[in-house]
């Protein structure tokens, strides 16, 4: 079950570089791509206005 990036999304980057596997891409919105993301949370941790959550 892949995370996604909710539209509290501030395009703030923190969760970028925290991704082990690449699956975050930049926009106005980030988005996470579910065949890539390894439901590995790192990018939730991260998020400083808990815009990421489990799909």
């Amino acid at each position: 079950m892949a995370y996604v990036i909710t539209e509290d999304c501030t395009a703030c980057g923190s969760c970028i570089d925290e991704c082990p596997v690449d699956a975050i891409e930049e926009g106005d919105i980030y988005r996470i791509d579910p065949d890539v993301c390894t439901d590995c949370g790192a990018c939730a941790d991260v998020c400083p206005v808990e815009a990421i959550h489990p799909e």
